[in-house]
């Protein structure tokens, strides 16, 4: 299940985070995993005030986003992660660790970049996924989320060559574990959002019988 949520920060959530990132001081990234070499950027100190204000706004678009409430069915979620690349950062083809460990920890069902500033400003930086014989490349506008499931998708960041790419990372693990149950939910919610209007009220009811009882028996605590 890959998707793209347009618009999840507002333009002053946006214009907030990128003046954190002008000010804060970012570490070494392999500070939180020192013996994986793939990884070569800057993040900032999660101990840090401010930088727990900005992992709250990225918190809290997350769960007021009304396609993750209903799709994601986010059961936890990591603290976000402001992180930055300059020229000659990168992160090697990888997939993402299956839990993210702190005070509750999270397992990796689906991983989430959002993207902090304007895609102009940087060369570089895609986010690169591979899909047996093909990628997709991913470098939205600033505000924008993708999510993906990392955890069984190799994924790498390209090299940046010039400028700075600043994005917001987190994991979430949903309640519907199973991730081939997840993309059916997302594909009868789509229909549902898409041609809703167009069925009758007893056609409509029948679909939302047909998800209400799937997540029931899918549904984990």
């Amino acid at each position: 299940m890959f998707h793209t949520i347009p618009d999840l920060l507002t333009p002053e959530e946006v214009n907030h985070l990128l003046e954190f990132s002008k000010t804060h001081l970012f570490s070494d990234g392999k500070g939180s995993n020192e013996e994986f070499e793939l990884k070569n950027n800057l993040q900032a100190n999660p101990q840090d005030p401010a930088a727990q204000q900005a992992s709250a706004i990225v918190q809290n678009a997350l769960f007021r986003n009304e396609w993750v409430r209903d799709i994601v069915i986010p059961k936890s979620l990591a603290s976000p992660m402001v992180t930055k690349y300059t020229p000659g950062m990168e992160y090697g083809e990888h997939v993402d660790t299956h839990v993210v460990t702190g005070s509750i920890p999270v397992r990796v069902d689906i991983s989430c970049t959002v993207f902090l500033n304007d895609p102009k400003t940087y060369d570089g930086g895609e986010l690169i996924v591979r899909l047996a014989d093909k990628t997709i490349t991913i470098k939205e506008k600033a505000g924008t989320a993708f999510l993906y499931p990392s955890a069984n998708q190799y994924h790498r960041v390209a090299p940046v060559t010039r400028g700075e790419r600043i994005v917001a990372i987190t994991f979430m693990q949903s309640h519907i574990r199973d991730q081939s149950k997840r993309a059916i939910l997302y594909e009868l919610q789509g229909f549902l959002n898409d041609y809703g209007e167009s069925l009758t009220s007893e056609a409509q009811m029948q679909l939302e019988y047909v998800r209400t009882n799937l997540l029931r028996m899918w549904y984990e605590d």
